[in-house]
């Protein structure tokens, strides 16, 4: 339960720092934010962070693979919620490092879902399971080309920074795992040469 736990608070982190940034309306209770419009940038610290409003059709870190996937993108991500989700609820005797690594890529997987499936909606540009995700930290301290934008920076969220330490994570979780097991069949190896007298 702790690690389904982690996810919603991953996911009401995101969602919460996503609405900031974009805006929201709240008419019941009069509350009108305003955020920021697409392609705004306002500097936090000049020249290193700024928080720059941009949407992304496509997956995490700004990749747009194009308009043809992206259905199949919503489909996978809908698929990997659902697995990482019901490993979390069933699993219940595995690693718990395994376990919370699969809670951070659940929280920020469900985080960029929500805003596929209802930004959209909620913002008066697309219909259900047609929006967009919603980026806007822009880090410039570094350049990365690689993932260059409009801005030619680097923009993603907090989902992305949940997905992608998950992922670290699982990666040297198995890595290590592999690297113990061979350390385990070269035991046995070297105990046999040492009796071999010859």
């Amino acid at each position: 339960m702790k690690f389904l736990f982690l996810s919603l608070i991953l996911f009401l982190i995101d969602q919460s720092s996503k609405l900031f940034v974009r805006g929201f309306s709240l008419p019941w209770f009069n509350i009108n934010h305003s955020g920021l419009y697409l392609g705004e940038s306002k500097p936090v610290i000049s020249d290193v962070l700024h928080l720059t409003l941009v949407e992304n059709p496509g997956i995490a870190f700004g990749i747009d693979p194009g308009e043809s996937l992206r259905d199949l993108i919503l489909i996978v991500t809908i698929l990997t919620c659902v697995g990482f989700l019901s490993y979390l609820i069933f699993a219940k005797k595995a690693d718990n490092n395994v376990r919370v690594s699969v809670a951070l890529i659940l929280g920020g997987a469900a985080g960029n879902l929500f805003d596929r499936i209802f930004y959209g909606l909620f913002y008066n540009y697309a219909p259900l399971f047609q929006g967009n995700v919603v980026d806007f930290l822009d880090i410039r301290l570094f350049r990365l080309f690689i993932f260059n934008n409009i801005h030619g920076n680097y923009v993603f969220n907090f989902a992305d920074i949940s997905i992608l330490l998950g992922v670290f994570i699982l990666i040297y979780l198995i890595l290590s795992m592999k690297s113990r097991k061979k350390e385990k069949n070269l035991i046995p190896q070297f105990v046999e040469d040492r009796e071999d007298p010859a």
